[in-house]
This record gives structure tokens, C-alpha cells and sequence, in this order.
């Protein structure tokens, strides 16, 4: 039985130089792509950091190298902070970084405890500009303050100078709240949130001062 002839095709000299020009430009990309670095930075989210500390924070003081630092590295960095609850990284054509945070806020400073307390329920001995809680609160009810204050407008909480637990024999869970303009303010926890509108209220009374009850009947009781 004849063997069958194998014909032998011969790699043309061109056709090796094309794919060696292909691996080359390839890895010229790569390299360029890898040389990369960051050329603008957004911060978006943050009320106790400034912007410049969020980015030392996030590593990138110097912008450097995007493709050496990943967006999920950058969130690592920023999560280890105890003042950020949750940071977020999104890169543009991987020079351009937006960095959006949350931040784990001080709330108020518990007197009985002598700490300042944060967002997330931890405690520090770190001294902020923040309400006061001056007296005693069951843990029970205490818990849910610390829930309830978590939802109030930080702006709002910023205009809170003290905040005392005061309960009657109607609500236990009834506080007194002193405002940095004078007023006074009565809540109870199951409707805390309403303090979000007290700028809108008040403005109604024409600057006058008192005592503005929204624990029950939602009326101003204002100063003699």
C-alpha cells in the first residue's frame, strides 16, 4: 500500500514578524495601561472628614498608579478608619476616582460613661462638637435613642446642645431636648424623626423662644 505524501507548510518569515509585532504592541498597552495614574479625584459623602483626609485615608495623597490600586483596595483602606462606615469606589477610564463614603458619625456624648458616642453604637474617648446626654438612660431604652438618633438629619443634631432623658407616667421613653438657638423640644422615641422639620416649625413662631412639645399635641408653648 503506498504511503501518502505529508505536504509540509512552511511559516512564511511575514507572517512570524506580524505576530511579533502583535505580542509587542500588546505588551506596550499592557505597560502603558499599568503606568497609568490617577489624575482626578471626587469625594462625595463625607460631613467629618474633609475631602484631602478622605483621600490620605484612601491611600492616594500622591495619585498614584490606578491599575496598583483597585477599587476594592481603596474601600479596605477607608473601612479600617473607625469614623467610615462604608466606603464605595468608582473609576473612570481608571484615572478618574469618585469616592463615596459614609460616615460613622458622633452622635452625642453619654455623661454616665464619660464617652462620645458614634453612628454605629461604638464608643471613643475622642472629643467632638456634639449633644450632650447628661443624665442616666435605661439600656432598654437607651438601645433605640442610639437607633432613633442614627436617622436624624445630621444638620439637625448639629443645632442640639443637650439632650435630656425625661420620662413621665404617660410615655418611659420621653426625652427633653435643648436647642443651641434657646428653644426646648419634647420627644418621645416612637416619633423622634419629627425633630427633622424643626427649622420649618419654628420659623412659623417668628423667632419667638419656648417649648415646642411634638411628644404629644404638636403645639409651641412659647416663653413669657
Amino acid at each position: 500500500m503506498a504511503k501518502k505524501k505529508v505536504k509540509k507548510r512552511k511559516i512564511k518569515g511575514k507572517n512570524i514578524f506580524l505576530l511579533f509585532l502583535g505580542i509587542v504592541a500588546l505588551a506596550l498597552i499592557l505597560i502603558c495601561i499599568y503606568d497609568l495614574k490617577i489624575k482626578s479625584i471626587v469625594v462625595k459623602g463625607n460631613t467629618l472628614y474633609s475631602e484631602w483626609q478622605v483621600i490620605k485615608l484612601a491611600g492616594l495623597s500622591d495619585y498614584p498608579r490606578s491599575m496598583q490600586n483597585l477599587s476594592g483596595l481603596i474601600e479596605n483602606r477607608l473601612e479600617k478608619d473607625p469614623y467610615i462606615k462604608k466606603a464605595k469606589v468608582h473609576k473612570k477610564f481608571l484615572t478618574n476616582i469618585t469616592i463615596e463614603i459614609e460616615e460613622n458619625l458622633p452622635l452625642f456624648y453619654y455623661v454616665p460613661n464619660k464617652k462620645t458616642i458614634l453612628k454605629d453604637g461604638t464608643e471613643t474617648e475622642s472629643n467632638f462638637s456634639v449633644p450632650t446626654l447628661v443624665n442616666y438612660v435605661p439600656n432598654k431604652v437607651y438601645t433605640s435613642f442610639i437607633k432613633e438618633m442614627e436617622y436624624i438629619d445630621y444638620e439637625i443634631v448639629k443645632r442640639i446642645s443637650e439632650i435630656k432623658y425625661d420620662p413621665n407616667e404617660v410615655d418611659e421613653e420621653r426625652f427633653l431636648i435643648t436647642m443651641s438657638d434657646g428653644n426646648y423640644v419634647y420627644l418621645t422615641l416612637n416619633k423622634f424623626n419629627k425633630i427633622n422639620h424643626y427649622v420649618e416649625i419654628i420659623k412659623e413662631f417668628n423667632n419667638k423662644k419656648g417649648i415646642l412639645y411634638l411628644d404629644s399635641g404638636e403645639y409651641f408653648k412659647v416663653f413669657e
